[in-house]
């Protein structure tokens, strides 16, 4: 079959994220090459960049508006290290009633504004039993049981083909600076796969044993749908979880929000000290 080209003309999706894409580009005059999705418990790292704008998502034109707990819901321009970065604050997850694509679209507005990698964080429930509470693992790999993707429907090639390669979803380079990070600032670090489901219920015991079979890691209600679009427009991804909670059944403990955001409290400064020793080497890789 071949991958025929589905219109010349701009579909409403690209005209809405290059829409958003000027609005949020002339609020500041600093062009960033890399962005940030920050979640849940993990946004305050946007309160420390320097020289920093803050957006409401409410303001940008077509921008999908967070309404999970611990999620600001804006986006921040401004400097790390001296790097300009745009870090959002909060994301939307198909669990508020979003669809794929509105899941998706932050990424294709980044896209639009030039941004050439994404660093994508959430918080998740560990499945590997080598992982502990607070641990940070470095994403090399995802299953996607959301049952939705943002791709699907008439593609656009402007932003990017209609069958995008998978194979290096989650950047190899980028990896490596995790690893190497991590080691000079003495913290314990993992690599391993995230599964993805809808949410917004958490798992029960028995799909934890499912998705160990299956090879995950770790498991969570986000990440998937957004490291879809941005590779679709060939953007460089890093994905970072902080295990929050180890799945159901595995501690025997009933799982709730509040301990997912007090461990990502307890982890942010190592988490922050992480993010601030990779973004410098991202930056000069891209």
């Amino acid at each position: 079959m071949s991958a025929k080209k589905q219109t010349t003309k701009p579909s409403l999706e690209f005209l809405q994220a290059e829409r958003a894409a000027k609005f949020i580009l002339s609020k500041t005059r600093l062009r960033p090459q890399i962005a940030l999705v920050l979640g849940s418990g993990l946004g305050a790292f946007a309160d420390e960049f320097e020289s920093a704008t803050k957006i409401p998502y409410a303001k940008i034109p077509n921008f999908p508006r967070s309404t999970a707990i611990g999620h600001a819901g804006q986006l921040v321009l401004g400097k790390v290290g001296g790097i300009a970065v745009a870090g959002m604050q909060g994301r939307v997850h198909l669990y508020e009633g979003y669809s794929a694509k509105q899941v998706g679209f932050p990424a294709r507005v980044f896209a639009r504004m030039g941004v050439k990698a994404l660093i994508l964080t959430n918080a998740a429930g560990g499945i590997n039993l080598d992982y502990s509470e607070g641990a940070l693992v470095a994403l090399r790999d995802h299953i996607n049981l959301q049952g939705a993707n943002p791709l699907i429907g008439p593609n656009d090639d402007r932003f990017g083909p209609r069958f995008p390669d998978m194979t290096r979803a989650y950047d190899p380079e980028f990896r490596r600076f995790v690893a190497e990070a991590g080691k000079n600032l003495s913290l314990s670090l993992h690599e391993g796969v995230y599964l993805a489901l809808s949410g917004p219920n958490y798992e029960t015991p028995a799909e934890i044993h499912a998705f160990r079979t299956l090879g995950a890691d770790l498991v969570g209600m986000s990440t998937v749908p957004e490291v879809l679009a941005a590779r679709h427009s060939g953007i460089r991804v890093l994905g970072i979880s902080c295990v929050t909670n180890m799945a159901a059944g595995i501690t025997g403990k009933a799982l709730s929000a509040e301990e997912v955001f007090e461990t990502g409290a307890k982890v942010k400064h190592q988490f922050i000290a992480l993010l601030r020793a990779i973004i410098p080497r991202i930056a000069a890789s891209v």
